[in-house]
């Protein structure tokens, strides 16, 4: 697909620096999600940790278990309890904080269980029976979260490195972008675009705002977006996208001039539409075909977990696998109960896993 273009002079030509914008969004995102990654990991990490102590060697014991388990959103689900007993003589009186990921609906049965190697490292069976799923519910919210605070980071520092490159001259090669957002606010054109059309390896996407009467140049459109003229700054890691009068560019008034001569003799033969005429024509999926997507991806997940299910209790290599423990206690009675056969049948000489105990949370119902 080829597009209108422009020649400029082969000389090298500095670019106004700050041409390519940090989104407003990195400024206030940035720091709320490293906190809240901060704050799960200091909140949740020492019970974790207590309880994978713990479970190196559990011990068992009486004692009183004062508390509730309050679910939130109807996935996450946070016990408080107050735990109570004697271990050699000694009294401890603890407070323990569970937080795990689950679909369970009804009350939660557990006892009350201790550090045979450190008595004062005290728990709750459920906290044991959940380790591995608080363990992966933990990572991946740190990981997307403050990942994603990291990831923005490097991102607005990109950014920087590239505002600082631009104002020396360096050779300019011209290239088609896609414009994937446009906001017009204040007078002030907003626009996202993406390096999707050239032939280079490195895709890049950058954001930029243009002053008031400015728009970007725009020569065609590629299925649901405006195309528009960007220009590779000799080595810099992000396009630039130019503006309808080349003001952006150190250029001569003459030079400027004769680089747009070919799009105004075109403007004059075929429908030339500007930026913000184009962005209203804009298309998104349609309604029945975002439904499709939704149930497809409905399918996919349903699908996913069943399979999952199905591994866990005819092959797994141990009936102590959280994810699958979790999906079989919310399996309806009849397929929790052939579940649970099947792997007592294999693992009948154990303790049966959350999901498949009987009223003394060790032998299999």
């Amino acid at each position: 697909m080829t597009f209108p273009t422009i020649k400029l002079p082969a000389r090298p030509l500095a670019i106004e620096g700050r041409v390519i914008s940090i989104p407003f969004a990195y400024y206030f995102s940035t720091p709320i999600l490293l906190a809240i990654a901060v704050f799960m990991v200091m909140t949740e990490g020492p019970g974790i940790l207590r309880d994978f102590t713990i479970s190196q060697n559990p011990l068992v014991i009486d004692g009183t278990i004062g508390g509730n388990c309050t679910t939130r959103k109807a996935v996450f689900t946070t016990c408080e309890v107050d735990l109570s007993y004697e271990h050699d003589g000694q009294r401890y009186e603890k407070e323990v904080e569970v937080m795990f990921v689950d679909f369970h609906t009804g009350d939660y049965e557990t006892g009350l269980v201790i550090s045979a190697d450190h008595p004062e490292l005290a728990t709750i069976s459920l906290g044991l029976d959940m380790l591995w799923n608080r363990i992966i519910t933990l990572a991946a919210f740190a990981l997307l979260l403050g990942g994603g605070g990291i990831a923005m980071i490097f991102l607005a520092l990109r950014i920087l490195r590239v505002r600082g490159k631009l104002r020396h001259p360096a050779p300019l090669t011209v290239i088609p972008v896609e414009i994937t957002g446009m906001d017009n606010k204040r007078g002030r054109l907003s626009v996202t675009y993406a390096d999707r059309l050239s032939e280079r390896k490195t895709k890049r996407v950058a954001f930029t705002r243009f002053q008031s009467g400015e728009e970007p140049i725009i020569v065609g459109d590629a299925g649901s977006n405006a195309v528009a003229l960007a220009v590779w700054h000799g080595t810099t890691a992000l396009p630039v996208l130019l503006d309808d009068r080349l003001e952006r560019i150190d250029l001569t008034a003459q030079e400027r001039a004769e680089a747009l001569a070919p799009l105004h003799a075109a403007a004059t033969t075929a429908d030339h539409q500007s930026a913000v005429a184009l962005a209203p024509a804009k298309k998104g999926m349609s309604l029945a075909r975002r439904l499709g997507l939704f149930l497809l991806l409905l399918v996919l997940i349903v699908g996913g977990i069943f399979g999952y299910w199905l591994w866990y209790v005819t092959s797994a290599p141990s009936q102590y696998n959280s994810p699958g423990m979790d999906i079989n206690n919310m399996m309806p009675e009849a397929l929790n109960r052939w579940g649970c056969s099947q792997l007592q049948s294999r693992f009948g000489d154990g303790p049966a896993p959350f999901g498949c105990t009987a009223a003394d949370y060790q032998s299999w119902k």
